[in-house]
């Protein structure tokens, strides 16, 4: 697997800029939270309903934050610089980039994982999730712009 830096992400045109759409973004944050909401009445021997839908509430409000800053990503991969380049949230990268890498070995690996462990990984999810919701509504402009990132690459 190669690894993705954002220069990468644009060039391979796995990410595009795009125009924000207050509507399709307010839509996204309520399918999100519905989400997450979903994840917290599931039983404990649910768990890996609970780490389904939490990824998904998690990617979800990645999309977001990436829509208010004029971009839409197109794969799960593209986050992490997305979070570390732009945003300049490396401690966010990081613990997405892990918990895709859980979430993807249970679901397309079968990876099993037992009831104790999930709590842990559940208990990651939730504070990242949380954490990007805290984030979206802080902060609505990139940390780097395009143009910036260029000129930090081209010196």
């Amino acid at each position: 697997m190669v690894k993705l830096d954002w220069r990468s992400c644009l060039k391979e045109k796995i990410v595009k800029k795009v125009n924000e759409d207050r509507n399709r973004i307010l839509a996204l944050k309520r399918i999100s939270q519905k989400k997450f909401e979903g994840a917290n009445i599931l039983p404990k021997q649910h768990y890996y309903s609970k780490i389904t839908l939490l990824y998904d509430a998690i990617r979800t409000n990645l999309e977001c934050l990436a829509l208010e800053n004029g971009y839409k990503i197109y794969n799960h991969q593209c986050y992490v610089p997305f979070l570390k380049e732009v945003l300049q949230k490396s401690d966010l990268a990081d613990m997405f980039n892990k918990l895709r890498l859980i979430r993807n070995g249970i679901n397309y690996q079968g990876t099993e994982i037992d009831l104790q462990e999930s709590k842990y990984v559940i208990k990651d999810l939730k504070t990242l999730c949380e954490k990007l919701q805290n984030l979206r509504t802080k902060s609505k402009k990139p940390a780097n712009t395009i143009k910036n990132i260029k000129k930090k690459l081209c010196k």
